[in-house]
């Protein structure tokens, strides 16, 4: 998810750097927003360079040109838009008192009332600011219309008092942004089937063909899934990577085994994504023992593996089905032909040889080719994000193909 933290003005602002990183380590992008006295405590910099995003100050920009005064002045609109969270952390009693009242004299501030996601606050203040029946009643005010409250732990704080109005833990602020990001269930119902990692193919007991696919885009589309509702079973190849929460995986190794996996629980799918770097070729004879070294050159003939996408989705039914296509030239071409030649409704093309787009990176840059005929471009974005983006087009795909007359369907 896009998550945009607003960081106020109070001692446990650096305490939002960390939180950065585990928003971050589950998937997320973050875009911070300051205020001007949240910068007494902390520097954007240290925001700016853990989150990899611009970070947000002003509602204005300082430049002189109109061009630059449009962009800032309409960019908490923007924000507001793209964000699927705000998370506020820490929450000054200042910052309480403008979401309760309406108050709008800064860019956090009219971000909360341009956007329409859900709302998380942890407020962190001395313990009579807690106490005081103002912040109390903005609370409940803030309550009232659906922000979810943190509420702060207890202990020593920073101004020699102990009580209430220390920033909770972090574990009790990213449970409250997961139960608010679940709100997001428009997978409920469905069953998604991903494949994800590469594929080994034995040429002995020891030596395997394979590829450098490391399965991230895979899981991220598995993880993301089961976050918006959806009931996940992931068949995956080889790799390290741990099994996204509350999503069934199945392990295999071969091509074959994946086909066979696939072919199982295809049938109980409605959305299936084909992130598997399958191999092409598997050795027609594996040798039963390690194959010693010699001094002619060795020839190991090959012969082609199954095509797990094609083979599955010419019998798809109402089924939509995501493909990918791992290119290192013609990549529009190639995209266009693979959606019409196996019977896909969207392919995720890529170049793999440009820089942040490959295998074994957290980021990748993609087009979206759908059956309808929409070619939707993207910019460098982490995997956990294009996999939004796909289910977004799922979603925009079955839409389209569901106000269709059933004939015009069925000759797609």
């Amino acid at each position: 998810m896009r998550i945009t933290l607003g960081v106020t003005g109070g001692v446990a602002a650096y305490k939002s750097a960390e939180l950065v990183r585990r928003l971050q380590t589950e998937g997320h992008t973050v875009q911070v927003v300051m205020t001007r006295a949240a910068r007494e405590f902390i520097t954007p910099l240290t925001f700016a360079a853990l989150s990899g995003q611009k970070v947000i100050t002003e509602l204005f920009s300082e430049a002189d040109s109109g061009d630059a005064n449009l962009e800032s002045a309409i960019e908490h609109i923007a924000v507001a838009q793209r964000t699927d969270l705000l998370l506020v952390a820490p929450a000054t009693a200042d910052t309480l008192a403008k979401f309760a009242r309406g108050l709008a004299n800064d860019f956090l501030s009219t971000l909360y009332l341009a956007s329409t996601a859900p709302v998380v606050v942890a407020p962190a203040m001395n313990v009579n600011m807690w106490q005081h029946p103002a912040t109390q009643e903005n609370l409940a005010a803030l309550r009232k219309r659906g922000v979810r409250i943190v509420e702060p732990g207890e202990g020593y704080l920073a101004c020699g008092m102990t009580g209430p109005g220390r920033l909770a833990a972090q574990e009790e602020i990213l449970k409250a942004v997961h139960e608010a990001l679940q709100g997001q269930q428009d997978f409920a119902g469905e069953t998604v089937l991903v494949t994800a990692g590469p594929t080994c193919e034995d040429l002995d007991p020891v030596r395997f063909i394979t590829n450098r696919s490391s399965g991230k885009m895979g899981y991220s589309a598995a993880e993301i899934a089961a976050r918006r509702g959806a009931k996940v079973v992931l068949i995956s190849g080889p790799t390290a990577l741990e099994t996204p929460e509350g999503v069934e995986r199945v392990d295999v190794r071969t091509a074959e085994e994946m086909l066979r996996a696939v072919q199982a629980r295809f049938s109980v799918a409605s959305v299936a994504i084909f992130a598997a770097a399958v191999a092409d070729y598997r050795p027609a004879e594996p040798a039963a023992a390690k194959i010693k070294r010699g001094k002619e050159p060795l020839t190991i003939r090959l012969e082609p593996n199954p095509d797990i996408l094609a083979t599955v989705a010419k019998d798809k039914g109402d089924r939509l089905v995501v493909g990918f296509a791992a290119e290192t030239d013609h990549v529009a071409e190639n995209a266009r032909k693979k959606l019409a030649q196996k019977n896909a409704d969207l392919i995720v093309a890529n170049d793999v040889t440009a820089e942040g787009a490959g295998f074994d990176v957290d980021t990748n840059i993609v087009t979206l080719f759908s059956r309808d005929g929409r070619d939707l471009p993207l910019p460098k974005l982490t995997k956990a994000e294009v996999a939004q983006r796909i289910l977004d087009e799922v979603l925009r795909l079955r839409g389209v193909l569901r106000s269709k007359p059933a004939s015009h369907r069925a000759g797609d």
